[in-house]
């Protein structure tokens, strides 16, 4: 049997409320990790930039230079532990013409902790919003998820 217990509206309109709220949902996000995602978007800066949370905050761990290659990016993933990522995609479209798309990429290995993919599951729908200029999101759980080839196909 279901019991529904009747709703105080008037907490929903506190400010202490949003506080519980949001302190369950997500971590804080260091102001250097919008910073670093501005350059890359506005000034190409960087070609990948690796987030990880650490003492309940999202932090900058890596940034990589333009000439990095995305092997070299996938192979600086820790096997075993969550991450997110952007990586600043380049390709050229049927038409011929240069373009670039900003991924996210939620990584989340089989064999991290199911308590950091808690962690990192329940905090990237915040995270995401504090980085405007994502153009696609990836969600990969091991390389073959994130593949050149996938990035390929999510530029149409």
């Amino acid at each position: 049997m279901l019991c529904f217990l009747p709703l105080d509206v008037s907490k929903l309109k506190s400010k202490s409320f949003y506080k519980v709220a949001n302190a369950a949902s997500g971590m804080a996000v260091h102001d250097d990790c919008k910073l670093k995602f501005m350059e890359l978007k506005a000034k190409r800066t960087f070609r990948t930039i690796v987030y990880k949370i650490e003492d309940k905050q999202v932090i900058v761990e890596k940034l990589g230079e333009p000439e990095q290659s995305y092997d070299d990016f996938a192979a600086s993933l820790p096997a075993d532990d969550c991450r997110y990522c952007i990586y600043d995609f380049d390709f050229v479209t049927a038409e011929n013409c240069q373009k670039s798309k900003i991924f996210f990429i939620a990584w989340s290995p089989d064999t991290a902790k199911v308590r950091d993919k808690m962690i990192y599951a329940s905090s990237k729908d915040r995270f995401k919003r504090e980085l405007d200029g994502i153009q696609v999101e990836l969600q990969a759980t091991d390389p073959t998820e994130m593949g050149l080839d996938v990035f390929k196909s999510r530029t149409n």
